[in-house]
């Protein structure tokens, strides 16, 4: 019998490098639980004064993120218990883009829903070919609320409805480092690494200052999205309870 794996949120800090990680069995889809950590683990590497620049990666090798948890999502039976589930997304994102700190994304394999809000929240984002992407909520019965700002922010508006509209189909990593939600892409996990550690080993000996005041700049107009993240939360929230993403996720637990 294979040995169940336990879901985490680690922070470590090397050589002035902070690497914020989590992990879930069910290709590091997100739990209120790991949201929530999350969001405090990039509030306290914000703060730690030890790193200069942080990397946001996922273990195992075949998944970035896969977004919200379907098994969490089934079990919400009201308004108030979906909007405070797509909360812990708009805390994630939020506390990315306020996080001093440039950070630095390693997505390894497919980002969906939520996962590729998280690479668009990151300042420079690097994939492997494996790193397709979807915005899969339409087909859960709802939408890509609470993540659109931060994808329309790095990709356009074209783009990001492309990916809400057509909610079954991936689109390529080619795809994605050409509309912008990618920096670089590369064959391998192993090359990306490198590729990764070389930027981080570059920005940690770079000033500190100039590095803060070149992000302060770079999301200016978003100030705003500590009230638009939780009102988009609270859409969400109402919509994952009526008939119609009832009726899907009664059929995915048929399938499952």
């Amino acid at each position: 019998m294979q040995q169940k794996q336990t879901p985490y949120t680690r922070y470590q800090v090397q050589h002035h490098i902070g690497i914020v990680e989590f992990f879930t069995a069910q290709h590091n889809s997100m739990p209120a639980a790991i949201l929530a950590d999350l969001a405090k683990t990039i509030n306290t590497a914000a703060n730690d004064p030890n790193s200069k620049v942080l990397i946001l990666k996922t273990g195992g090798e075949k998944s970035f993120c896969a977004g919200a948890s379907f098994d969490e999502l089934l079990l919400i039976q009201n308004e108030e218990e979906g909007r405070a589930f797509f909360s812990g997304f708009a805390n994630v994102i939020n506390a990315m883009r306020k996080c001093p700190k440039f950070i630095l994304g390693r997505v390894q394999g497919k980002a969906i829903g939520g996962g590729v809000g998280l690479a668009a929240s990151c300042d420079y984002t690097f994939a492997t070919t494996e790193a397709s992407i979807k915005l899969s909520e339409l087909a859960v019965g709802i939408g890509p609320f609470v993540v659109s700002p931060a994808i329309e922010r790095k990709i356009g508006t074209s783009a990001t409805y492309e990916l809400a509209i057509d909610a079954c189909n991936f689109r390529t990593a080619a795809w994605a480092k050409e509309k912008g939600l990618y920096a670089e892409v590369f064959n391998t996990i192993e090359e990306m690494d490198k590729a990764v550690l070389e930027l981080a080993i570059t920005l940690a000996a770079s000033s500190t200052e100039a590095m803060i005041e070149i992000k302060k700049t770079f999301w200016t107009g978003t100030e705003h999205w500590d009230q638009l993240l939780p009102a988009r939360a609270a859409i969400s929230g109402r919509l994952i309870v009526n008939e119609d993403a009832k009726s899907y996720l009664a059929s995915f637990k048929k399938w499952k």
